[in-house]
């Protein structure tokens, strides 16, 4: 959420924020809403004062024998207090106005952001790794002979309708070994806390993490008010909700590996085909809390840290920065990382890393103490994929095709396999 002074102070930064979105200008609608709730704040203060000194006069009309004053003085405080609290209930639905209108804008980009319209105009900043040669033609996931016995869409369609699949056998063991590799990467090596997290949260861990109001309908919501994640990175980051840490423990760095939820609302037709788009899925989530002098440095890092994934694993990728009409809602700077599919020729997003700045901070009012003394400020906080362990499967299985429809798997996960480190085209381990 943006901060109401600083668009006071120069609101033509402001809109010039939104107009590198692509948004119109916002700055004079907030600042008259602003305006009209200040007003109305000060006119009940000052209806409270005059209620005050004729609350204090009653007595002394009173004391007097001053029957009609002390009658004039009784109606006036009883006026002003109905006032005061007219005022304040108007006041009250002005600020709530306020609230929800700066809950509806896009956080601020950074100022090393491209300007762009769309996906066509991200920047390349890195790529690793060799794309492979086959003398087939490569083939999509689910059409590999050895995986298509164990990725069982028409079931998940009977069971629970569009968009979902039941992977079974060796696959569905590759899947979850790719999912215990992730997170034992990122607690030994990373040095990220493990976190088994809800996949149900309340409207407030939701909306301190920007996904409500605006986009509800991407979610899923119980019948008694709960939400499904659509990722961890909403109770990760929403631990620091309320919270004033000390600035000697910052960062607080997490990862989780849950179940996601999402509807997929607005993508009608799009990758339809295999377990690209699902509306349940798994992700090996990262999250940093941290000082905002260090936020772009923890950025690079947790980049680091989902690109060494996909390093270990020998999946080639790419990794761009989102332009400022590509990027989230709540980001102020996004790199994607795309790992090859050979059975589409082209790089496909696994893992996207975000810094909202101070913007989710503060929604869900989470701070820190300086340690040299002084107010308490607001966090940044940074999310990132470590990865989507679908799309990972994907890659892996994609990448490792052989031609005979069997599946080379990458030595990091043998010891997760059994020591196995073949898919066979009948669709066993071996």
């Amino acid at each position: 959420m943006h901060d109401i002074r600083a668009i006071r102070e120069n609101p033509d930064a402001f809109d010039a924020a939104l107009a590198r979105r692509g948004d119109a200008p916002m700055s004079s609608e907030v600042l008259k809403l602003d305006e009209a709730r200040r007003g109305k704040i000060a006119a009940a203060e000052n209806a409270q004062a005059e209620q005050n000194k004729a609350s204090k006069e009653v007595g002394a009309a009173k004391a007097k024998g001053d029957e009609a004053e002390f009658e004039r003085l009784r109606a006036l405080v009883s006026d002003k207090k109905a006032e005061v609290a007219a005022m304040r209930a108007e006041a009250n639905e002005l600020d709530a106005q306020l609230t929800d209108m700066l809950a509806r804008i896009p956080n601020s980009p950074a100022d090393d952001v491209p300007a762009g319209k769309d996906e066509a105009d991200n920047v390349e900043v890195n790529r690793w790794g060799d794309i492979p040669t086959f003398d087939f033609t490569p083939k999509e996931h689910y059409d590999i002979t050895g995986v298509a016995p164990n990725m069982d869409f028409e079931t998940a369609a009977k069971t629970s309708g569009a968009r979902f699949v039941m992977l079974k056998g060796a696959v569905a063991r590759i899947h979850r070994a790719l999912a215990q590799f992730m997170v034992d990467t990122h607690v030994d090596e990373n040095g990220l806390l493990e976190v088994n997290s809800p996949v149900l949260v309340r409207d407030e861990a939701m909306y301190g993490t920007d996904k409500l109001p605006k986009f509800g309908e991407d979610s899923y919501q119980t019948t008694n008010g709960w939400w499904l994640v659509p990722t961890s990175e909403v109770p990760l980051t929403y631990t620091a909700a309320d919270e004033v840490m000390e600035e000697a423990d910052l960062p607080k760095r997490y990862t989780a590996h849950t179940l996601c939820f999402r509807s997929e609302a607005g993508s009608a037709g799009r990758d339809t085909a295999g377990m690209l788009r699902q509306h349940q899925f798994e992700k090996v989530e990262m999250v940093s809390v941290t000082h905002p002098d260090n936020s772009d440095t923890e950025q690079k890092r947790m980049l680091r840290c989902a690109e060494g994934i996909l390093e270990k694993l020998g999946i080639p990728y790419r990794t761009v920065i989102l332009c400022t009409g590509d990027m989230g809602f709540g980001a102020r700077r996004t790199f994607d990382i795309e790992a090859w599919v050979p059975g589409q020729n082209t790089y496909r997003e696994i893992s996207s890393v975000s810094t909202t700045g101070d913007f989710q901070a503060r929604r869900m009012n989470a701070r820190f103490k300086p340690k040299d003394g002084g107010k308490p400020q607001f966090v940044h906080t940074l999310n990132g994929s470590g990865l989507a362990v679908g799309r990972c499967l994907i890659a892996v299985l994609e990448n490792g095709q052989q031609a005979d429809g069997s599946v080379t798997l990458p030595a990091v996960l043998a010891p997760y396999l059994g020591g196995k480190t073949t898919l066979t085209s009948k669709g066993a381990l071996a």
